[in-house]
């Protein structure tokens, strides 16, 4: 029975999404972001590949211990090994700005709702 109860938690624990890379930060000029919302550099907003938009991630400096929990609003990065891209504001939080790229540690905290779909147009 313990032995049981031991593996449902491991399996349970295993199962929130962590991943390990660099990241970088962008968003300095604005615009609109996949979600469509505005980007704004002083927001504690990212960009992942994959991750539902509206959810929230606390992204760990490896070498710091600093962290910052920032919600998924656009995709990225598109350069090979970076596992996220920080708003300015975000990524202050975790180092200077100077230093451009820096290694993080990422954990799910708080998935997003489900989104409704959207109704097919009626195009004629």
């Amino acid at each position: 029975m313990v032995l049981e109860l031991l593996l449902v938690l491991a399996l349970a624990s295993s199962c929130a999404h962590t991943e390990t890379g660099k990241a970088s930060y962008y968003g300095s000029r604005g615009g609109r972001t996949a979600s469509g919302e505005r980007v704004n550099p002083r927001a504690l907003t990212a960009a992942h590949r994959t991750l539902p938009f509206g959810t929230i991630v606390r992204v760990t400096e490896v070498k710091s211990g600093k962290h910052v929990d920032v919600r998924i609003t656009d995709r990225g990065p598109y350069i090979r090994g970076r596992v996220i891209d920080l708003t300015p504001a975000g990524f202050a939080r975790l180092a200077p700005l100077a230093r451009g790229v820096i290694t993080v540690r990422l954990e799910v905290v708080k998935e997003a709702p489900p989104r409704k779909p959207r109704p097919k147009s009626r195009r004629r």
